[in-house]
């Protein structure tokens, strides 16, 4: 993949927005809404005489709604737009900076990225690897692994 098609996928911290669950052309809206199809509008009736023989399906009203929500993805990343961890500096930065990633700037890594501790370990790792493998190395590695690890 071309880098500038890269950057719609990889944010300057090295998530991969098309794995969130927020984003709007991400995975999870698009399988979601995929199977949200596949049941259909009417498959709670069908799940209430089936928990007879299947308990699981006791719980269908509550992974439905929790289906609905992921079929609501609105974020368009913060390259694109408004990302819905809006609270994030990184994304700032790399713009005051004039670069796409964060291993790029003459500062990397800086004290302090305004991360949490568990997000400022993965954003370090993810520029690193980055820096030495390249971008387009790094979003083949990670293109098909999960967003949450």
């Amino acid at each position: 993949m071309e880098y500038q098609e890269i950057l719609k996928h990889i944010a300057p911290c090295g998530l991969n927005c098309r794995k969130c669950l927020a984003h709007v052309k991400g995975d999870i809206r698009r399988l979601s809404m995929s199977l949200a199809d596949l049941l259909g509008p009417n498959f709670g009736e069908y799940a209430g005489r089936l928990s007879a023989f299947e308990p699981a399906l006791e719980n269908y009203d509550a992974f439905r709604e929790l289906l609905e929500f992921f079929t609501r993805g609105s974020c368009r990343s913060c390259r694109e737009g408004e990302c819905v961890f809006f609270a994030c500096p990184v994304k700032d930065c790399v713009k005051e900076k004039w670069v796409d990633f964060c291993f790029q700037c003459d500062q990397f890594p800086c004290e302090d990225p305004g991360l949490s501790e568990r997000l400022t370990k993965r954003w370090r790792d993810n520029n690193e690897e980055m820096k030495r493998i390249g971008v387009e190395g790094f979003f083949e590695r990670v293109k098909d692994l999960p967003r949450y690890p």
